[in-house]
């Protein structure tokens, strides 16, 4: 991988409607599933059989309202009867075999709306960090809601109301031809395709109105979710106001695209009206003209006006159920699109799993950007003996942190090679690596839980002991057992209710009950005041014993034990060695060191004259 972003690349062609089919279909004929296939197909049969017995409906009614024609001797009466209950019985089947085919395929569908959303949440928690980095998580979580949500739309429509009114209009077109004649069946077939023609012309036209209000409504709610999420930000700047216009700003292009939404319905709805109306003013005047030539009876003339009356009241809601249709295809291409992402960072198809020995880590000659134009390592090389400490230090945009994120294969090299114990991170898998390496990162984000869930979050299945023992380790056991509900405080919203300081010792507690061969810290203390900062300092020095520790710093006190500090700046590795060899050199990192330490007396960290050696 040469970069993670790279403007020259062409842009992802759409699905569209057809691909998004052909990418679904699948899900609802699920492979080594026999009994979710033996509901799709019991559920077909019972939809065919519905349709059936609703299409003897008019039939029993036309036969009964002929035999009431005739005279009212008793014996005459008794074939209205049957037929009668013919006609309410074919009612009650076909309602029975519809709500039949409704329980046999719910199964099948919750099953596809699991499975997918299921595949889309892996997917994205498979992606690169450059991914996560550059997306929007409003429209983002609003394009999956969405699309979930079309699945059953799509279901419900397509598979309830459309293909059960072609059937039924195939059928009524063959039944209208044998009791009539061809011109009226040709008649009904002609209008039906008409209304449909009409109305998809009408809808597709309507699309760009709904696409547009999809559009306005993600980025309303990216916008609301971005400014709640920097609740702070906004209240430290007084910003309230220019946040409500900028989210007003997206709500009143919504209100816009509404707006001609719904008043392009009404041009849709009167069309469909003239069609409908015009179907059957065409079919009665054909049969009533049969009835006055003698070729045809009343009842044919019933039997005729309610086959369009069943087949007119699907076809009325026809705009709708388009419109839903192609909306819920829509919104499930963004879904599928967002699962053809491409994952920048896969495991190669013979890793194996990393067999750690020591634990020692080698950067060999690494090479990398984020972007073509932009090279951010340019030949780094360097070894962490197994159980010692390295730090790197530098100034902002050297890549320090760019060091982490390929030790923890957020993003792979483009040139060069890290390796664990010979191991090329490229040909173990990730879970395995990930699995070895501990991470304190500098800004500590916790989970919207409890105390006690995020410092088990570190290891799968840890029992209250061992949570309790990592959290005297990280020195916070106390802390917790200090407040009202201990281990069953919450947090709050990325771990808000907590001080810096009590943030970063759940985090060490938290990879300290991972228990990790390698150690990263990334500017674990760099956001913490200067007492703190030396209080956390102790436990991480107490957990890296024994272990390999790659230290990420900016404040040169943190590093000053590490068995070798590498200076890095502008990509390229200037010094190395240990702290007193380093400021004897009189290079960068003493500049820095002497920079430091004069900020520090000033801010009064410790009395004049007191610097630190």
């Amino acid at each position: 991988m040469a970069s993670t972003s790279d403007p020259r690349t062409p842009p992802r062609q759409a699905l569209g409607s057809f691909g998004t089919l052909r990418r679904f279909l699948p899900y609802l004929w699920p492979e080594n599933e026999w009994g979710l296939r033996a509901r799709v197909v019991l559920a077909l049969v019972s939809l065919a059989l519905a349709k059936v017995a609703v299409v003897f409906v008019p039939i029993f009614y036309r036969d009964a309202v002929d035999a009431l024609d005739f005279d009212r001797s008793s014996a005459a009466l008794a074939l209205p009867v049957g037929l009668i209950l013919a006609y309410g019985g074919a009612r009650v089947l076909s309602l029975a075999f519809g709500e039949l085919r409704d329980a046999l395929f719910a199964k099948v569908g919750q099953r596809a709306i699991r499975t997918i959303a299921l595949q889309v949440f892996r997917h994205l928690h498979a992606m690169s960090l450059g991914f996560h980095l550059s997306r929007q998580t409003g429209g983002l979580s609003r394009s999956i809601e969405r699309g979930t949500k079309a699945i059953e739309t799509l279901l419900r429509f397509s598979l309830f109301s459309i293909v059960p009114t072609v059937l039924e209009l195939s059928l009524v077109f063959v039944i209208l031809w044998q009791a009539l004649d061809i011109w009226v069946a040709l008649v009904t077939v002609v209008m039906v395709i008409i209304y449909i023609a009409y109305t998809m012309l009408v809808t597709e036209w309507r699309i760009k109105f709904r696409r547009a209000m999809n559009e306005e409504d993600s980025r309303a709610n990216t916008r609301a979710i971005d400014s709640l999420l920097n609740y702070e930000t906004v209240k430290y700047f007084g910003n309230e106001e220019h946040e409500a216009r900028r989210y007003d700003s997206a709500m009143r292009g919504y209100e816009n695209a509404s707006i001609r939404s719904q008043t392009s319905l009404a041009l849709l709805n009167v069309g469909q009206a003239v069609i409908i109306s015009l179907g059957l003013t065409a079919v009665m005047l054909m049969t009533a003209n049969g009835i006055v030539r003698g070729t045809l009876t009343i009842g044919t003339f019933v039997m005729a006006n309610t086959y369009l009356m069943q087949l007119y009241q699907p076809l009325g809601f026809f705009g709708f159920v388009y419109r839903e249709i192609k909306q819920s295809l829509i919104d499930m291409e963004k879904m599928f699109e967002l699962m053809s992402e491409e994952i920048q960072v896969a495991d190669a198809p013979d890793a194996k799993s990393l067999t750690v020995k020591g634990g020692e880590v080698s950067f060999e000659n690494v090479r990398f950007d984020y972007d073509v134009r932009r090279s951010i390592l340019k030949g780094v090389s360097f070894r962490v003996p197994a159980g010692k400490t390295v730090a790197v230090v530098g100034p902002s945009g050297s890549g320090k942190s760019t060091i982490g994120r390929l030790l923890y294969r957020f993003y792979d090299v483009a040139e060069g090679a890290i390796r664990i114990d010979g191991q090329d991170l490229r040909q173990i898998t990730q879970d395995s690596l990930r699995a070895s390496i501990g991470v304190v990162p500098q800004d500590t984000v916790l989970f919207n839980d409890t105390i006690y869930y995020n410092i088990a979050y570190g290891k799968s299945g840890a029992t209250p002991a061992e949570v309790e023992h990592a959290a005297r380790t990280a020195h916070v056991h106390d802390f917790i057992m200090a407040m009202p509900d201990g281990y069953q405080t919450l947090v709050g919203e990325r771990g808000l209710k907590l001080s810096g300081g009590e943030k970063q010792r759940v985090a060490i507690a938290r990879t300290v009950i991972k228990d990790p061969a390698i150690l990263l810290l990334d500017e674990a203390t760099s956001a913490l005041d200067s007492h703190t900062e030396q209080e956390i300092q102790k436990n991480l020095r107490e957990i890296s014993q024994g272990r390999t520790t790659l230290c990420i710093a900016h404040r040169l006190s943190t590093v000053v034990d590490a068995d070798e500090i590498l200076v890095l700046e502008d990509g390229v590795v200037i010094e190395r060695g240990r702290h007193d060899e380093l400021r004897a050199m009189e290079g960068v990192y003493a500049k820095m060191w002497q920079r430091q330490q004069e900020d520090r007396q000033q801010d009064g960290d410790f009395p004049e004259g007191a610097l630190a050696t």
